[in-house]
């Protein structure tokens, strides 16, 4: 099912771009206090979680975008109004993400599912009488409508929302190689390539370090380190078999999308249509809002942040 969003941008933050950048530039960092756990992997590499204090009657697992972490604005933010709400929180950072480099070669990308099972097999083993939610926002967003897709009525959440998704991998890259988006493609690239070169010292990645620079769009980057560092073929390959939207129908547990039409990590044509939805699958349009932005509110001394609102209100109806 597609809805239309009840959002509306704050007048002082018109278009998408604005919407984008405002809370990355200036919203002020707020962050819980958290504790840190560790999950050790069979593959002899580890995951970390950052848990809210408290022990509320629903946990929820937040997953970030690319390269995100507690610097990002909208983490802070929803651990924050989840907190106050009294949910139990933990943000599980993808591989390398954490603040400490990965042990092994490889890292995460926008299909790694592995991780997500995992932890949520371990909280559902910790916390068995809880009920479970997962937020997943822009790359973590895909990554977790992927494993819903994959495991169907096996999925061991009681509902998820997915934030600001690039469902179509191969889009999203054309995307943002192109007029104003490419200024976040920089910013990413300037981080992926800092990841690697970080990494370089103790596993030799399969493009040298010092050309790194040549990898100025997202299809070269992954096309040259994404892809074979996970057993892809090639980009073409680590995009079809990575893109969430070809998972959208196999989804069984109530799923709220909430996606901009005007994205600008996303063209509106990429965006589902109702026949690539399945029945547990609700897509909530608005027509502004930009990427993880949906800033609102009419004094510009005090914005609102739509996001955390509507996850609360969604969260709410499976409380209990």
């Amino acid at each position: 099912m597609i809805s239309d969003s009840t959002f509306r941008p704050a007048w002082w933050l018109p278009g998408a771009h604005l919407q984008t950048l405002y809370p990355s530039l200036f919203r002020k960092r707020t962050v819980p206090t958290l504790t840190r756990e560790r999950l050790e992997l069979a593959d002899g590499d580890f995951v970390d979680i950052d848990w809210t204090t408290g022990n509320g009657g629903m946990t929820v697992l937040l997953l970030h975008g690319l390269e995100g972490s507690l610097e990002s604005h909208y983490t802070g933010g929803l651990l924050c109004a989840l907190e106050r709400s009294g949910y139990t929180a933990g943000l599980m950072y993808f591989r390398g993400c954490s603040g400490e480099p990965n042990r092994l070669p490889r890292s995460y990308h926008s299909g790694d599912t592995g991780d997500i099972e995992t932890v949520v097999r371990h909280i559902k083993k910790c916390r068995p009488e809880k009920p479970l939610a997962a937020i997943g926002v822009s790359l973590g967003g895909n990554v977790l409508l992927k494993w819903l897709g994959e495991q169907g009525h096996d999925a061991d959440l009681t509902t998820a929302i997915a934030i600001s998704v690039p469902f179509d991998l191969h889009e999203a890259a054309l995307k943002l190689g192109k007029g104003a988006s490419q200024i976040y493609q920089r910013h990413l690239l300037k981080r992926l390539r800092n990841s690697v070169t970080l990494k370089a010292t103790r596993h030799k990645p399969p493009f040298p370090v010092e050309r790194l620079d040549e990898l100025d769009s997202f299809h070269k980057f992954d096309n040259a380190v994404t892809a074979p560092l996970h057993g892809f073929r090639d980009v073409g390959d680590y995009y079809a078999r990575s893109s969430s939207k070809q998972f959208l129908r196999q989804i069984e547990i109530p799923t709220l999308l909430l996606q901009a039409i005007d994205d600008p990590f996303l063209p509106a044509d990429a965006l589902p249509g109702p026949a690539e939805l399945g029945p547990a699958v609700t897509l909530e349009l608005a027509r502004h809002g930009g990427h993880v932005g949906f800033v609102t509110g009419g004094n510009p001394l005090k914005p609102r942040y739509w996001l955390e609102e509507r996850v609360l209100q969604q969260l709410e109806s499976y409380r209990h």
